[in-house]
């Protein structure tokens, strides 16, 4: 059922998802589908065959120009100017006290050309962010209105995808993609592009087509995995699955006052840049008793939510951000953001679940690895 009070936007498939029945919730300023049928069968569909999820609220910015490199080395916190055509990264926009804007995926398509994914909810955030520099010889757009989004993960998500009637010229073949990388293609005629990236911690494909063409492109889909025990998934399931993979979500893992290292992407951050935004904000920021991100496990069937309070002994030492009884693993898990004394792996402490105390463990994450 469709709220049609909402001021978020539709998603250019919208009406294909009426169509399938789905619930819809407002996310980051879209309208999306939260569930087809069930959050659990699409999460195990995800898990034993394939999902196909519809991600056109994210954000896509290309940068071009003989300096785009550069450039995105001044915006962003990792080194992008050394990546390599075909290839994608993962990044941070920082704001100037070193907080996080947002999480993004890069990739290059050219010497002189990137293409930026972000949040849906921070796409203001980051056009803000990359428009505030001297951009050089480089040029920025915004190309989210003209383009949409489809994920297809799960392990049968190539055989599905190799299968799918109008798909061509994918090159290199989707057989040959190492994860975090790129393939150029068409369907139907259309520019396509195929990432070997996703959300959920299993094998799978994102793809971007313009707009009018991508109900096309999910139905061919569909139809391919008809038999191959695909589903539409919502993201009630995206969560879950991100959960258990360990992948933070802007606004609970991450956020303006949080830093790289509080949340283990300490990697992430080249500091041996000459300068990027935020490296003063870095340099300066004591962090040695900031609260720093956990997995926790537990026992039973009761779960701690984003917000519920952490303790060791009767001390409050942090808060869950993100937490489900995890539907691949049958037992709660969490993560957490707690004051470093209680961040040791094997740390016992509990979750305060409305009033009654569960016994959790500091674990090491992500909870869920794909066999591969």
């Amino acid at each position: 059922m469709t709220d049609t009070t909402t001021d978020a936007r539709r998603s250019p498939l919208h009406e294909l998802h009426e169509r399938l029945g789905a619930s819809f919730t407002d996310f980051g300023g879209w309208l999306m589908p939260v569930r087809y049928t069930s959050d659990l069968a699409e999460h195990h569909a995800v898990r034993r065959a394939a999902g196909i999820f519809d991600i056109s609220h994210m954000a896509e910015f290309r940068i071009e120009g003989t300096d785009a490199g550069g450039f995105l080395d001044r915006a962003l916190a990792g080194r992008i100017s050394s990546m390599k055509v075909g290839k994608a990264k993962y990044s941070l926009v920082l704001a100037a006290d070193g907080g996080i804007v947002d999480d993004v995926i890069v990739y290059r398509i050219t010497d002189e050309e990137f293409l930026v994914i972000s949040n849906a909810g921070n796409r203001d955030e980051v056009a803000v962010a990359l428009g505030a520099l001297d951009a050089r010889d480089a040029r920025i757009e915004d190309i989210t209105d003209r383009m949409s989004l489809i994920a297809v993960q799960g392990p049968a998500a190539r055989g599905i995808l190799e299968s799918t009637a109008g798909i061509e010229d994918v090159e290199p073949a989707l057989a040959d993609m190492t994860y975090y990388s790129w393939a150029a293609g068409s369907f139907q005629g259309h520019s396509l592009f195929v990432a070997r990236t996703g959300y959920t911690g299993e094998d799978g494909f994102e793809l971007m087509i313009p707009t009018e063409v991508a109900a096309g492109l999910w139905e061919a889909v569909t139809d391919a995995g008809a038999d191959r025990g695909l589903v539409p998934a919502g993201l009630a399931a995206r969560d879950t699955l991100r959960l258990e993979a360990g992948m933070p979500l802007y606004g609970h893992e991450l956020s303006r006052d949080i830093v790289p290292s509080q949340a283990g992407l300490g990697r992430v951050v080249a500091l041996d840049k000459a300068d990027f935004v935020g490296k003063g904000g870095l340099a300066a920021r004591d962090v040695a008793d900031a609260p720093v991100l956990v997995g926790l496990v537990a026992d039973g069937r009761r779960a701690g939510r984003a917000g519920y309070a952490v303790l060791a002994g009767d001390d409050t030492v942090g808060e869950i951000t993100s937490g489900a009884l995890s539907p691949t693993l049958g037992h709660p898990v969490a993560m957490a953001l707690v004051h470093p004394s209680a961040s040791a792996e094997g740390t016992a402490l509990t979750i305060d679940v409305r009033g009654t105390r569960i016994p959790a463990t500091v674990t090491a994450l992500p909870f869920y690895r794909r066999q591969k």
